[in-house]
């Protein structure tokens, strides 16, 4: 497999992805595509009668999140991206990280935060990731879209955050880019103006953001995945929007310098 452009598209991105297919046929490298669903996890969970709880932009997972999650992405989301994308004419597979063991992964730790020990119960750190599987559908020709789900020794499965399946995905694979897809497009300065895109992010921008208040949860999460894709040799990451993917007009191009 060439190296690919890795592509990660968040939940809140899904009913706006029209331009994204479009674009998408036109990279020439080979894409694969990881895909979140925080967001109809939740509304699930809601109709359940379920308060998710989420710390730090990250998901605390227990035995009915864990069926939320399966349901909404590996179910739900992957079908329906799976089918917009073939009905484009793009040949695209279904996929998470338990398919081939792409993600193989153990139980996260507990974690202190804020004073408080914080076990986010069925959630994955990678651990190992085979890309065997995602190189022979790449090869056969199709496009490769994976629900970031994974698997420890055992069979038990694990919710695990997208972004870093993504950050993980690009290392492994040498990918020439990688994208992260996000509703509001690149890193806003003011989070309530949509001119307010900050056209690169290099570390000492992130930590102004974060000090400041207007780097928070989700996108302190993006930017540290991106810095380690960019520290393990990826060449390129950008964050940017669904219909932003060629021209990169409101995308933020994250920087070492």
């Amino acid at each position: 497999m060439r190296a690919p452009v890795v592509i990660k598209i968040g939940g809140g991105t899904l009913d706006h992805l029209d331009p994204f297919w479009d674009q998408l046929k036109l990279i020439k490298r080979p894409p694969i595509i990881i895909h979140g669903g925080g967001v109809q996890s939740s509304i699930l969970a809601n109709r359940l009668g379920h308060s998710p709880r989420i710390i730090n932009g990250r998901r605390v997972t227990g035995d009915l999140d864990l069926n939320i999650a399966e349901w909404t992405m590996r179910g739900a989301i992957n079908v329906r991206l799976v089918a917009e994308a073939n009905a484009r004419e793009l040949k695209t597979v279904g996929l998470s990280g338990v398919d081939g063991s792409i993600l193989n992964v153990r139980r996260r730790e507990p974690w202190l935060i804020d004073d408080e020990m914080v076990d986010f119960g069925w959630v994955g750190e990678i651990v190992s990731i085979d890309t065997t599987l995602i190189e022979t559908v790449s090869d056969a020709g199709f496009v490769p879209i994976i629900a970031p789900l994974g698997v420890d020794a055992s069979g038990q499965r694990y919710n695990v955050n997208a972004d870093t399946v993504a950050g993980a995905l690009a290392i492994a694979t040498q990918a020439e880019e990688l994208l992260l897809v996000t509703d509001t497009g690149g890193v806003l300065q003011d989070p309530a103006d949509p001119e307010s895109i900050l056209r690169t992010c290099s570390p000492t921008d992130e930590a102004a953001g974060i000090d400041q208040g207007w780097i928070t949860g989700g996108m302190m999460v993006k930017l540290r995945i991106a810095r380690d894709a960019l520290a393990s040799g990826v060449p390129s990451v950008w964050i940017l929007g669904a219909d932003d993917l060629l021209h990169r007009h409101n995308a933020t191009s994250v920087r070492t310098d």
